[in-house]
């Protein structure tokens, strides 16, 4: 959520930074600045109401214990309660459209941010490796991991629908190999607590990351009075572990790492990718998240968008980073960058991890603060979060970038002893 303050401010650009997101924003901004201005009108009255009345009650206490009439005082004073009644209903009112519209509104830009209104007008700012090529015509995830038995997507849609899969065998061995590898990477070498964190979240962690209450079309929620969710990423439950502190800053940065399967209902995507495990309802990820000190989070950004660029050098797997426009940035995110991997039966690149600096926009919704050395006043933390990564994607990426002309699948160095030393994968 954003600073309130920041609609107060006359000098503020806050208004046109969230139509250079999204140019429908400049009414809603408009509506918030209404509403926080007839708030500023009624708080003065309510409070001048209410001291009136404290004041009357104390002139008729003493009205009654000398005997005097006190009517016409005890008259005065239902004026005052009738006009705090009034008052207080009105402010209620005006307290939840305010949070609504802040509830709605997106994140503002990084001023590094390249403006844009799509996915076209990102920046690429680096790559790694060059494309594969092969003498032979590559295939595709969808036909190879079919013709090696170990995808079968018949059988996923005959279990639980459309866009759900299953691994078999050595395919299953190898998305287990993937989370184990990436776990073990991110928590020997990056500096990261493993946590094992519930696979549901409730109304309040989806709220605090910016889930709730916009995006709730995107989620799976749980029947009968649960009220709780199928989590979509594991940011939810590793951003919100500190929901509602105040942390000691000499502790920061904390970071944290899980595997956990991930589910959405893709709402507003019919039609897109699908074929093959792109975008599945159910898929496994291994999530990265940082707490940290504002004026080190963009430094941490680039780390941890390092991590997740390690996993693919270490597999061996060509893959390019971008910046996100303003256009294309997710809606908690200040500063995104995406790493997409090549796909050769695709011939093109396809996004396999998003790393975000959110500032303190999740932190405000969490109510997640830290005091400098322990001390002083509280302060909102900045938290970030990226894919380390997306297994089905990396499993696709493996498929596709160490097949051979044969059909089978070479198995990268790296996660061969996650496999029992397997070194092929072969059509059983």
């Amino acid at each position: 959520m954003l600073d309130p303050a920041l609609f107060r401010d006359p000098a503020s650009d806050v208004e046109a930074r969230l139509v250079q997101r999204d140019g429908s924003l400049g009414d809603r901004v408009r509506e918030l600045r209404g509403l926080d201005a007839e708030r500023r009108q009624i708080i003065p009255v309510l409070e001048e109401a209410r001291r009136a009345k404290k004041e009357l009650g104390a002139q008729i206490g003493r009205a009654k214990r000398e005997g005097q009439p006190a009517d016409e005082l005890m008259a005065a004073g239902q004026q005052h309660t009738s006009t705090i009644a009034v008052r207080e209903s009105r402010l209620e009112e005006v307290e939840l459209a305010r949070t609504a519209i802040l509830m709605q509104l997106p994140n503002l830009a990084h001023e590094s941010v390249p403006a844009g209104a799509s996915e076209a007008d990102n920046v690429e700012v680096r790559r790694h490796g060059e494309p594969t090529a092969f003498a032979f015509e590559a295939q595709a995830h969808w036909d190879l991991g079919p013709a090696l038995g170990i995808i079968d997507f018949e059988r996923g849609v005959k279990l639980a629908g459309a866009r759900f899969s299953v691994l078999m065998g050595a395919g299953a061995r190898l998305a287990r190999a993937l989370i184990n590898f990436m776990l073990e990477l991110h928590t020997g070498e990056h500096g990261f607590v493993e946590v094992e964190p519930p696979f549901l979240a409730n109304v309040d962690s989806l709220t605090g990351t910016g889930q709730l209450p916009k995006f709730e079309d995107d989620l799976f929620k749980i029947g009968d009075d649960w009220n709780l969710y199928l989590i979509p990423t594991a940011e939810v439950p590793l951003a919100n572990l500190h929901r509602g502190e105040i942390l000691d800053g000499r502790d920061l940065p904390l970071k944290y790492t899980a595997y956990t399967p991930c589910f959405r209902s893709e709402a507003g995507s019919y039609g897109a990718d699908v074929r093959g495990l792109i975008r599945q309802h159910q898929f496994d990820k291994v999530e990265m998240v940082a707490i940290t000190r504002p004026e080190e989070s963009y430094e941490v950004l680039e780390a941890l968008t390092g991590h997740a660029e390690t996993v693919l050098q270490r597999l061996g797997l060509p893959y390019r980073t971008v910046v996100l426009c303003t256009g294309d940035m997710g809606f908690s995110a200040a500063k995104t960058y995406d790493i997409e991997v090549w796909l050769p039966g695709q011939q093109k690149y396809r996004e396999i991890s998003s790393c975000s600096n959110t500032e303190a926009f999740q932190a405000r919704r969490a109510n997640i603060k830290y005091r400098q050395d322990g001390r002083g006043k509280a302060e909102h933390v900045h938290t970030l979060n990226g894919s380390g990564l997306a297994v089905g994607r990396t499993l696709i990426a493996i498929l596709e970038n160490y097949q051979r002309a044969d059909g089978s699948v070479a198995v990268p160095e790296v996660l061969r002893p996650y496999m029992g030393g397997l070194e092929v994968i072969e059509s059983r």
